[in-house]
């Protein structure tokens, strides 16, 4: 256990994890939320829907993640935070006042969802990197898997919390209890002892620092092979939030707290992934090629569950292999990236990751 904890001895990862688990929380009870009220009440159960609002919600990343990867390498990365994580909440905030107030309909959504697509797409390479500052080197492995598990922690108990709230009160109040946490990280951000963050290494204002990164990357035979099996498992499989919402709704007849449930499934396998992460010193390629096979194996099988019960069972094994593979692509590339180079380089990595979102989503909802 020590092990597998041991970048909670640094007080300020320490602020950083307990602080995004709350936040992160509060996020996936937005995400179930906001595909609930698009399928249920905006709509007439339409898949195609969700997967627009899905879509435009990672749209961003695929179009800001380059430029947000730059800012990440050259500004200072906690004053960032901040402000996307303010915006987060005050997004939040507008979209459940719309639904409590009854004033909400399906293109509003389409914007809130666009908008907060735009402020996670420059969140996202700036929180990916900053871990790099909170702890030493050594630790980055433990520090990335730790990560994770506050993520899948959070979507433990996010999505049955949300399916709670929403038969209970209803969605508007998912979104303004989400629009709170995020308090909780920006607390995290002013607490920390500035004397002890790592200063990262800064990247020059240049010319054609983008291009730079993408050379990099093309000179790195290892990210290319990374990227391209995230690009094409993010594409195709993982679409959890729109999949499980089918088959609760239409395929097994079950309600808001089922489908929440699902979620929370998803997330034991996941969990349990990332702590076995956090314990790797020296993740690779091969383990990400492993745990992507392992993540086919494991949705074949999901996809021939005839009941609810045997169905959520089959989540586990899914969620265990989606989170070693993204655990050790991320830790991988971080660990081996040049420091000057790591924040465009993971918004490549990125790009790649979110952004085939909103071409599987989509697709994948017109499927269903």
């Amino acid at each position: 256990m020590r092990t597998t904890f041991a970048s909670l001895r640094f007080y300020n990862y320490r602020l950083w994890f307990f602080g995004a688990m709350v936040s992160n929380v509060g996020a996936w009870m937005q995400r179930v939320a906001q595909d609930w009220l698009v399928l249920t009440v905006l709509t007439h159960n339409s898949g195609v829907a969700v997967g627009l609002v899905t879509g435009l919600q990672f749209l961003p990343a695929l179009l800001l993640s380059p430029w947000a990867g730059v800012l990440a390498d050259r500004f200072n990365q906690r004053r960032m935070l901040m402000a996307t994580q303010a915006a987060s909440a005050l997004l939040a905030l507008g979209l459940g006042l719309l639904v409590v107030f009854g004033h909400v309909e399906l293109w509003h959504v389409y914007v809130f969802a666009g908008l907060l697509g735009c402020a996670t797409a420059l969140d996202g390479p700036v929180r990916q990197t900053f871990v790099a500052a909170l702890v030493p080197p050594a630790s980055l492995p433990n520090a990335v898997g730790l990560n994770s598990a506050s993520f899948n922690t959070a979507r433990l108990i996010g999505p049955a919390v949300a399916g709670l709230m929403i038969a209970w009160v209803g969605t508007g109040w998912v979104f303004l209890t989400n629009s709170l946490t995020f308090v909780a990280t920006i607390a995290a951000l002013l607490l920390m002892r500035q004397r002890e963050l790592a200063p990262n290494a800064r990247a020059k204002r240049l010319p054609g620092q983008i291009r730079e990164a993408l050379r990099y990357v093309r000179g790195r035979a290892d990210i290319v092979v990374i990227m391209v099996i995230a690009g094409v498992v993010s594409t195709f499989g993982l679409n959890f939030q729109l999949t499980t919402a089918l088959m609760a709704r239409t395929e097994f007849n079950r309600g808001p707290g089922e489908y929440g449930i699902l979620g929370s499934v998803i997330a034991i396998g996941s969990l349990s992934g990332a702590l076995l992460a956090a314990r790797r010193k020296n993740p690779g390629v091969r383990l990400v090629i492993a745990a992507a096979f392992g993540f086919a194996l494991a949705t074949a099988v999901m996809s021939f569950m005839p009941t609810y019960l045997l169905y959520a069972i089959a989540c586990i094994p899914v969620g265990f292999a989606a989170l070693t593979m993204m655990t050790a692509a991320n830790a991988t590339i971080q660990i081996t990236t040049e420091p000057a180079m790591r924040g465009r380089v993971m918004a490549l990595y990125m790009m790649v990751f979110m952004g085939a979102t909103p071409i599987g989503s989509p697709l994948v909802g017109w499927i269903g």
